[in-house]
């Protein structure tokens, strides 16, 4: 007889982003330059302030800092927000490693085993690993490239609704879309929300990064629904910090955050120096980052102009973050991705994307998508696309 794990461990899933790494491994080992959009790993520096805070740290010791977060980066976090016309006590912000902890902690948060949350799809892929590990079920909610990954109205969301269902995630701009919800859509998020008695999980790490006058609105800009959300954030995106691993979780609801407490307290604390160095970084925001959003709009412009000069390709103008969700004019994106790693490039050269069903709950969803991450400079890009556009030629012509 052998040991077995649990059932929840065998259940969760593989990253679609970093699954298949271990073709783009093979690939390099034989010779070829892999330009990676398949991950949303920025190579824009971080900001000169985070590195210049952590150089000046002095004491002695680098001890334990409160669970809660050290002052100085929730005082930055509510310099930040009240930028933002979002006011929050500091009881009301809690420090987390990075934006998946903040998660983890809502979905244990607001649901019991085998409780439901309602999650629009395509969503980012660790969405579903998290449910997994919170022990809760993940509701899809489908929505359409043909009309830019809109939220559906009220009257569909509503049907989605059981005794069960604890919340709904909302993330805005989303990844992997590119979509900006706007005020109609979250008026009917936040009508769901009042109307069934649900948590609204706001998931805002992409919130500076909006294109062509778009707006960002956050369900906590609903004064009656701001008892019951859960806002999730991160300075991985926004300051192209990845590695640091902060974020924070943020809710005007005492008993949300009392549980919130005692999970912080169950791991400790989130890493003293990346909290100093990240609230130097929310204070240099104002510098840093006008010209970081304009780098990135260059790149989707880039992207979106490119991938229209390729026949089949199907993708919506993203209007944030800096992700494109694209249905390609194959059977199985997986395997057409797998096949550029293994079998074409250009004069050494070839793509990654992320395979577009892991961004999906719903079986034989999103077969034909892929998510492309518009994290390279822009002569990278425009390389990318090429050799993109030139593989599915080839690959259509084997079919």
């Amino acid at each position: 007889m052998s040991v077995s794990i649990s059932r929840r461990g065998q259940l969760l899933p593989a990253s679609a982003i970093r699954k298949l790494i271990p073709y783009a491994d093979l690939a390099k080992s034989n010779g070829k330059k892999v330009l990676h959009l398949n991950i949303g790993q920025p190579d824009i520096p971080t900001p000169p302030a985070f590195w210049d805070a952590v150089r000046s740290y002095s004491e002695s010791v680098l001890a334990y800092s409160p669970s809660t977060g050290m002052s100085v980066f929730i005082d930055a976090l509510q310099e930040y927000y009240a930028a933002w016309n979002l006011e929050f006590a500091p009881a009301d912000l809690i420090a987390t490693f990075g934006g998946s902890e903040a998660l983890i902690m809502a979905m244990m948060i607001v649901g019991d085993p085998g409780d439901q949350i309602i999650i629009p799809e395509p969503f980012y892929t660790n969405y579903l690993c998290f449910a997994r590990m919170a022990a809760v079920d993940v509701t899809p909610v489908v929505t359409d490239v043909r009309d830019g990954y809109r939220l559906p109205p009220y009257e569909e969301l509503r049907k989605l609704v059981t005794p069960k269902t604890r919340a709904i995630i909302v993330n805005t701009p989303n990844n992997p879309t590119g979509h900006v919800v706007s005020r109609e859509e979250m008026a009917a998020v936040a009508k769901l929300a009042l109307e069934h008695d649900l948590f609204v999980i706001s998931d805002e790490v992409y919130r500076e990064f909006i294109f062509d006058g778009e707006q960002h609105v956050s369900p906590m800009d609903f004064p009656e629904l701001r008892d019951r959300v859960i806002l999730v954030d991160s300075i991985s995106k926004v300051f192209s910090s990845c590695g640091a691993r902060v974020g924070c979780i943020a809710s005007k609801n005492k008993q949300v955050m009392n549980s919130a407490l005692r999970i912080a307290q169950g791991r400790l604390c989130v890493p003293t120096l990346e909290q100093i160095a990240a609230a130097a970084a929310y204070r240099a925001r104002t510098e840093y980052l006008p010209p970081v959003v304009k780098e990135y709009q260059v790149r989707r412009d880039i992207v979106w102009e490119g991938l229209q000069g390729i026949s089949g390709v199907r993708c919506p103008r993203a209007s944030g973050a800096f992700y494109s969700q694209t249905e390609l004019p194959v059977d199985n994106a997986e395997k057409f991705i797998i096949w550029m790693l293994t079998s074409f490039d250009v004069d050494g050269v070839t793509v990654m994307l992320a395979p577009g069903d892991g961004f999906y709950a719903t079986p034989g969803t999103g077969g034909r998508e892929a998510r492309i991450a518009y994290v390279l400079e822009g002569p990278k890009l425009r390389q990318a696309i090429n050799i993109l556009k030139n593989g599915l030629e080839v690959y259509r012509e084997l079919l």
